[in-house]
């Protein structure tokens, strides 16, 4: 499978898909609470992001956990969505979910007809993550997890994080940064090979045929 690079996909102002796109794919970014979710799908999408983001309010104290986020002003309350056109033939459409576990209802649909997610996760706050990964699970989703370096996160060797996650040996695993488009990117590419190789069949939905 061969994908476009970062300088070929750069945000265009044209919201409609070339002609020459066969395939669409879609995927989740998930996570917990504050992890980044939002920012890598704003920085990746080519078309103005779709946000729902809602202040946060003295009715999430005790409740939404800003430990190490405290800077965190906004949460996303509904879906975040974003488009990436990989390369001249496949489009990528993306949905950030809730973080926060009183939203997760919200996954059932959101998960509707998706391949697989992005977990990214926040080595401050790891034990965070469980619960995120194991709604994955529970779905039968496969997945990636990314592991966003924020300016104060301590470095773990992948393997490390794997033992700590309680991954399995083919799970991938990557470091990027969400604030950075060619970073995040990347990521996303890693789950789009994971789900297209051979430990899931289903894969990548082949090319519709040519209109005649």
């Amino acid at each position: 499978m061969v994908f476009a690079d970062s300088a070929e996909s750069a945000p265009a102002a044209d919201r409609y898909l070339p002609d020459s796109v066969r395939r669409a794919v879609k995927v989740l970014v998930v996570g917990a609470f504050g992890v980044g979710k939002t920012t890598l799908v704003g920085s990746v999408s080519e078309i103005e992001p779709l946000r729902t983001e809602e202040a946060l309010t003295e009715a999430g104290v005790g409740v939404d956990d800003l430990t190490g986020i405290d800077g965190k002003r906004m949460t996303t309350v509904a879906m975040d969505f974003g488009r990436l056109t990989l390369n001249s033939q496949l489009v990528m459409y993306v949905f950030g979910t809730p973080g926060q576990q009183r939203f997760w209802e919200l996954w059932e649909g959101l998960a509707e007809g998706a391949l697989g997610a992005l977990a990214v996760v926040d080595t401050r706050r790891l034990a965070d993550s469980f619960e995120v990964l194991a709604q994955l699970e529970l779905r039968g989703l496969p997945f990636a997890v990314a592991v966003n370096q924020f300016p104060d996160s301590a470095v773990y060797a992948t393997e490390e994080l794997r033992g700590a996650l309680d991954l399995t040996e083919d799970t991938p695993v990557v470091t990027f940064d969400a604030r950075d488009r060619a970073s995040s990117m990347d990521a996303l590419v890693t789950l789009v090979e994971y789900i297209s190789g051979p430990a899931h069949p289903q894969g990548v939905p082949a090319p519709a045929a040519a209109p005649g």
